[in-house]
This record gives C-alpha cells, sequence and structure tokens, in this order.
C-alpha cells in the first residue's frame, strides 16, 4: 500500500539508500524511525533494510562492520556514524518465545515487515516509493492504537517481551491497546517468565521513563506483573482507609509516578516506595488502616526486585534508600534537617524531598493541606543549610583523626568516636566547626 506521506531522509540515510538503488537493489528506512518521523518525533536512529545480501551490502560500501551477520545486519560506516543495514528476511519456527530457530533471507519486502511486532512499527520508506504501509500502521497512529501485525498470538509466541513491548509504546505514546492484541496478552502474558531479567528491565524502565508511567496500571490489568511484579499485584489489592488517602496503595503508586520527574531513580523509586505497606498492613478496632515500618520492609522488597531485574549497584542503593526513608520524619530545625541529611544522604536528600512532594499528588486533599505546609519548612530550612555550606560529614570537619591523636587520643576505635562525638556538636552548632573549638572540645573528654 503506498501513501502520500512524505517524510524528510536525514543526507546519510538517503545516501545510503540510493546507493543501493543504484546497484540494482530495494532499499528503505524501516521501522521505529518511520513510526517516529510520521509522529512528528526526532528518531534515535535510522534502521534501513533492503533486498541485497549482507555480503552484498559490503561491496558496495568502504566501509562496514558485521554488526549482525548471521541474521543479515551490516552496519555501513559515513561520516564516523553507523548505520544499520539489514537484509529482508523471514524468521523460522519460534521455539522458545525468545528466537527463532533459523533466519531466511527474502526478495520481498512485505514478508520482511509481516514478521515485525506492531502495525506502527512495520512501515518502511524511501523516496522513490514513498511511505509502504502494508498493515494499516499510518491509520493505527492517527488513532492511538497499538495492534499487532497479522494474528497477534503469532507475533507473541514469537517474542514474549513483545506483550510488555505493547504496554511500553502505549505509555510512551499515549495510546491504546486494541481488543484483539489485548486479548492475546491476557492469554499469553505467562510466556514472559521465558524472558531474560534483563530484557525485561530494559523494557520496564523505558514504561517508567514514558510520558505515561501510570499506563503501568495497564501492565496490571491485563496480568502482565502477575508474571513480571506480582508484589505490584498485591498493592492493588491493599486498601487503604484513612483520612490521608483516597487510593489504594497500587492507585496510589501511580498517581506518585504520574506527578514525579522524568528521572530513573524518581520513577522507580515512586514505583516502589509503598511496596512494603501490603506486607505492613494493620486494621485497628475503629478500622483504620496502618503500615508501621513499610519504609524498611519496602526496602528489603525493593531490593529483590531490583537485584531480580538485574538493575546496575547504584540503582539498587538509591532507589531502595528513597524507598526506606520516603516517609522519615523530621525535626523541622537546622540540627533537625542536618542529622537528616547526614541519616539519608546528602547525595539523594533532593530526590528525596522530590519523592515526598510527588508522594502527596496521591494523598487526601486533608493529607495535602495538613502536610504542604511541612514540607514547605522542610525545604526552606534544607536550602539554607545548603546554601550556607553546613559540615555535612566528618571528613569536612576541620579536625582529623590526626588531630586527635596528637592530643593524645589512642589510635583505633578512641579516635573514631571521638570524631564521631564531634561531629553530632557540629551538626548541633555548625559555628564551632574550627579546630580550636573542636580541640577545646575534645580535650574536655579527655
Amino acid at each position: 500500500m503506498k501513501n502520500n506521506i512524505k517524510i524528510k531522509l536525514p543526507d546519510n540515510v538517503a545516501f545510503i539508500i540510493h546507493k543501493l538503488e543504484e546497484n540494482g537493489y530495494e532499499a528503505f528506512a524501516v521501522g521505529g524511525c518511520v513510526r517516529d518521523t510520521i509522529l512528528g518525533r526526532h528518531p534515535n536512529d535510522w534502521d534501513i533494510t533492503t533486498s541485497a545480501r549482507p555480503e552484498q551490502v559490503k561491496e558496495i560500501f568502504n566501509r562496514t562492520i558485521d554488526t549482525g551477520i548471521a541474521h543479515g545486519t551490516v552496519t555501513v560506516m559515513l561520516n564516523h556514524e553507523g548505520f544499520e543495514v539489514t537484509t529482508y528476511r523471514v524468521d523460522g519456527e519460534y521455539e522458545d518465545a525468545r528466537h527463532p530457530k533459523e533466519v531466511k533471507f527474502t526478495p520481498d519486502l512485505k514478508e520482511d515487515l509481516k514478521r515485525r511486532d506492531f502495525t506502527i512499527n512495520a512501515m518502511a520508506y524511501n523516496d522513490s516509493r514513498g511511505l509502504v504501509d502494508e498493515f494499516g500502521g499510518a491509520d493505527d497512529i492517527k488513532n492511538g492504537i497499538i495492534k499487532c501485525v497479522g494474528d497477534a498470538c503469532e507475533r507473541f509466541n514469537e517474542d514474549a517481551l513483545r506483550i510488555l513491548r505493547a504496554v511500553r509504546f502505549a505509555a510512551q505514546l499515549d495510546f491504546d491497546i486494541c481488543p484483539d492484541t489485548r486479548e492475546a496478552v491476557e492469554k499469553l502474558a505467562g510466556n514472559l517468565t521465558k524472558i531474560s531479567k534483563e530484557r525485561i528491565q530494559t523494557e520496564l524502565d523505558k514504561l517508567l521513563m514514558s510520558s505515561h508511567p501510570e499506563k503501568f496500571k495497564m501492565a496490571y490489568e491485563l496480568g502482565i506483573t502477575k508474571w513480571i511484579m506480582p508484589e505490584f499485584d498485591k498493592m492493588m489489592e491493599t486498601e487503604q482507609n484513612s483520612i490521608y488517602h483516597i487510593y489504594n496503595v497500587g492507585d496510589h503508586t501511580l498517581k506518585v509516578m504520574e506527578n514525579i520527574e522524568k528521572d530513573h531513580y524518581l520513577r522507580w523509586a515512586a514505583l516502589l516506595h509503598d511496596v512494603g505497606k501490603p506486607e505492613c498492613a494493620t486494621t485497628d478496632d475503629e478500622g483504620k488502616s496502618h503500615f508501621y515500618g513499610h519504609g524498611e520492609v519496602g526496602e528489603k522488597i525493593a531490593y529483590d526486585i531490583l537485584k531480580g531485574l538485574k538493575f546496575d549497584n547504584k540503582t539498587i542503593k538509591t532507589v531502595t534508600r528513597l524507598v526506606k526513608f520516603h516517609d522519615c520524619q523530621v525535626r523541622l530545625t537546622e540540627p533537625g534537617v542536618r542529622k537528616s541529611i547526614v541519616n539519608v544522604g546528602a547525595d539523594i536528600y533532593p530526590y528525596l524531598l522530590k519523592l515526598k512532594r510527588a508522594d502527596l499528588s496521591g494523598k487526601s486533599e486533608y493529607s495535602i493541606n495538613e502536610t504542604t505546609k511541612v514540607l514547605d519548612k522542610l525545604e526552606e530550612i534544607y536550602d539554607i543549610v545548603i546554601n550556607r555550606g553546613d559540615c555535612l560529614s566528618i571528613s569536612d570537619m576541620a579536625v582529623s583523626g590526626k588531630d586527635l591523636i596528637a592530643c593524645g587520643i589512642e589510635r583505633g576505635e578512641a579516635v573514631g568516636k571521638g570524631l564521631q562525638l564531634l561531629f553530632e556538636e557540629v551538626l548541633n552548632d555548625p559555628d564551632i566547626n574550627n579546630r580550636d573549638k573542636l580541640m577545646d572540645i575534645i580535650k574536655s573528654f579527655t
């Protein structure tokens, strides 16, 4: 099907396509770059598909890299930039919901497009033929629909990760999933257990970093989280009968995600900040819900989730600390805030303040009215402490362990205790952070 949509191809992409055509082959920009251009977005990558076989592509261009030669992909280097050029192909039978048993090349563009996941990703374009849209991808973009190419169950059985990708694209593009594709997702969601944790992590991160992270709920509604994050199902099933809340734990979480900035650590902290509540839930004699200690419990659960998804250590450490301290109470004095910063960690305290602010967005009007002034005051004091450059670590004190040893304190544990004692004094009063005053204090204790 030819469409009158016109796409301005980057010069290097147009050059590669025209060069292949000059040598008697077909070539098109294909997939996500076509989709994003139609949507008015700037594509991150431009992929090219061609009837030329890999060895023929290598003969035509001076500099190539065999990036995926077994699957027909050669990277063409132009002006220090790489462009993946892949031969039209059809996939053989899938045995594990992940990989085809074999890949066969085909001279037919339509056959290549038929194997792709969704109609919006199964379009191709070149200047000579225009938009090739055999499966109605342009209409689905216009109507905001995620729809599988052909039979949805077949597409998901070929690669089960596509089940999660359907939700991810819905979140990124603010689209809906069509009924047939939804039905196939619900039927085959369990196949996600065959997918590596690393691939699932990548898709979840893209979903959370989208413009609509609250569409994570779609993963719950379609039965996906049951297989990849059952902890969220428990959150959706945990009510919050309290004057402070109007949502269950899961819906509250979605609201927080929706109202926090697009940051990797903050989005994951928002998703997991109340993950400990189902385990800590109690109900008093008046029917009110309580979740005592859910921060500490949530820290452990969040660790297991992030570790299981193969996240890097920095993400695990940052997010779990935010989960642990998100509901911490802070004494609204300068010493109280300084001690809170030290306890939580100066490196993540700005994140904590943002998480606390977003946390309010998912609560009742009563809670918002009661807590907003408290949070405003906390942020005000925090700004004063930081802008003034108050000492917030032992290493920033005006004395060191050597100074304590020089005045007669025994090496080892006693030095550490002495430094900690002085640090507590400095947190109470940063004006004493000079050598003479601190030495006078330590001498009074020896």
